[in-house]
């Protein structure tokens, strides 16, 4: 049954005492005590982002009164807007180590890892959190996967700092049979609901050194991306839809006929001709003057639109994601696109630290096995974020040639958005500077580079020092 609720329920934090094991009933109460928390609260917002909406679920109106029901999907626009700026541009990650780069390319490769990462991003701005699980499959490969907060949560004990101690997931098979995993930092434990409870069918050590369900949230308190115009959004629904049943009440507005009194002969003949002579005949003693018009219901046309207006207006405000729409948006430029986009960049800067937060947990669980050897690789890693806005390459160039000699080359090239990995690009220039030097010339040792051409394609123009003082 689709939920209705105006409001949402609060994110619940599920505790343990740090002394205490995990048991199979206390098991069975947390997975209760989560299926709560999904219909109070995941359920309402993942309904509100797939249009979902409360108006689609209001008692029909009376009489075969006008009754549009339209849905304004603001949620679905903040959500997918935020995470387009914020990870449309896929996350950068690089190392000191070659070793290490070669390991980290190959994990993402195999599992995606663009993909998994943006639904991930998707989740926290939707449920206000999201869950990720590390696993070793048949051939002992890692693997990452995003796992839905609707079926999956973590158990942290009491200590001041609630570190997490144990991850479940789980689900109900084609019978409608509960099954699922719980992790703690040494295994993987597979159960089963049987006839008494539940009850562990197997288990296995994973050695990823923690646990391997990794929490990423949205923000500290855990709030979707629209929830705070949530009300609003249910608001702007009403209104629209209250608009769209004036329409109708306007095409199908009743005749008014004053003065005349009209056989169903008449009325047959005025629907099929459409033409109207009314007159006033001598038999008529009472001065009523025939008259023909609608009837209509006060117009509120003008404050519908102010309303729909206000409530536009507060949705992009309080949501802090820009109307990208707007004909002002597109003609800005320089320090007002800036001021514009200030407040997505402030949601973004703030997701991306406690993204960075969840990325460190991952690639420190993956240092922890065996064939990754140093556990402590993951220090070294680095993650570059880039916001996926219109690019002035031309800007970008210019501040990278002021940088010149006041920066390493590695931290100027980092600021150009056409670079994808520094590292290879230093590495290509290199190659290039070599394969230069060794071209067979008559003007010396000593050339520099002066032009490029109308194609783009650069022209070496060797100009021997010797000539250049002699001018």
């Amino acid at each position: 049954m689709i939920s209705t609720k105006t409001i949402v329920g609060d994110f619940k934090e599920f505790i343990i005492d740090k002394d205490d094991p995990l048991n199979l009933e206390s098991l069975e109460g947390f997975i209760n005590a989560h299926k709560s928390l999904v219909s109070e609260r995941y359920e309402p917002l993942l309904n509100m982002y797939q249009g979902k909406h409360n108006i689609l679920f209001d008692e029909p109106k009376p009489l075969n009164k006008p009754d549009n029901k339209v849905v304004m999907n603001f949620a679905k626009y903040i959500v997918d807007t935020l995470n387009g700026y914020f990870l449309g541009i896929p996350i950068k990650i690089n190392h000191d180590s070659e070793d290490y780069i070669n390991k980290l390319t190959d994990v993402a490769d195999y599992n995606n890892i663009d993909d998994e990462q943006y639904e991930l991003a998707k989740d926290m701005s939707i449920f206000g959190v999201g869950y990720e699980m590390l696993y070793l499959d048949e051939e002992a490969v890692e693997n990452i996967l995003h796992v839905s907060p609707l079926e999956t949560f973590v158990i942290r004990d009491n200590s001041i700092r609630k570190k997490i101690r144990y991850g479940i997931h789980y689900y109900l098979d084609q019978d409608k049979k509960l099954k699922g995993t719980f992790s703690d930092d040494e295994k993987i434990y597979y159960f089963e609901e049987g006839k008494d409870g539940l009850y562990i069918v197997e288990e296995y050590l994973h050695y990823f050194g923690f646990c391997p369900i990794i929490e990423y949230r949205e923000n500290e308190e855990c709030q979707a991306a629209f929830e705070s115009v949530y009300t609003l959004i249910n608001q702007i629904d009403k209104v629209i839809s209250e608009k769209a049943n004036d329409v109708d009440y306007f095409a199908d507005a009743y005749l008014k006929v004053v003065g005349v009194e009209l056989t169903e002969e008449q009325v047959r003949f005025l629907k099929e001709n459409r033409i109207w002579n009314l007159y006033k005949t001598t038999n008529e003693a009472d001065g009523t003057v025939p008259d023909v018009n609608f009837l209509q219901k006060p117009d509120a046309d003008q404050t519908q639109e102010n309303l729909l207006n206000r409530l536009e207006e507060k949705i992009y405000q309080l949501s802090m994601v820009p109307n990208l729409s707007d004909e002002n948006f597109g003609t800005s430029s320089g320090i007002a696109l800036s001021y514009k986009l200030q407040g997505l960049d402030n949601l973004c800067k703030s997701k991306e630290r406690k993204f960075t937060a969840g990325l460190n947990t991952r690639y420190k669980l993956l240092c922890n096995l065996p064939n990754w050897g140093d556990k402590e690789a993951y220090k070294g890693i680095t993650y570059q974020f880039t916001r996926n806005a219109p690019k002035n390459v031309l800007e970008e160039a210019q501040v990278v040639n002021s940088l010149n000699g006041l920066v390493s080359k590695e931290t100027a090239l980092s600021y150009l958005s056409i670079v994808d990995n520094v590292k290879e690009e230093i590495e290509k220039m290199k190659e290039e500077d070599e394969f230069d030097t060794d071209i067979e010339h008559d003007h010396g040792d000593d050339w520099s580079m002066e032009d490029v051409n109308e194609q783009g394609i650069l022209e070496k123009a060797r100009i021997s020092k010797s000539s250049e003082i002699q001018e």
